[in-house]
């Protein structure tokens, strides 16, 4: 994360485990503008990069002045992110995943 912040020139959100009232029905996390932190609802949410990209874009738009970004958006930019990552790895090949483990 601290690479995309640098990327995007933005401060990074902290992560937490929680909800917020009123948001937790079948929510796995959420982005909390006024604390700047990405909240999932359980621990094992932290580790899904989809689930933490998502809530990232919320955090982007919020430093945008524009935090009413769409869940549509969200979803894709989280989507696009993943896809590039997995277009690069398949670029490098199988020796580069040797390398990092």
């Amino acid at each position: 994360m601290d690479l995309l912040c640098e990327h995007y020139r933005v401060e990074r959100p902290k992560l937490g485990v929680g909800v917020v009232k009123g948001r937790s029905k079948g929510v796995l996390a959420v982005y909390s503008a006024n604390r700047k932190e990405i909240l999932a609802a359980r621990r094992e949410y932290l580790y899904d990069p989809f689930t933490i990209l998502h809530e990232f874009y919320h955090h982007l738009r919020q430093f945008a002045g524009e935090h009413r970004g769409t869940e549509k958006y969200a979803d894709k930019f989280a989507i696009d992110f993943i896809n590039s990552y997995r277009a690069v790895v398949a670029r490098l090949g199988p020796e580069s995943s040797d390398e990092s483990s």
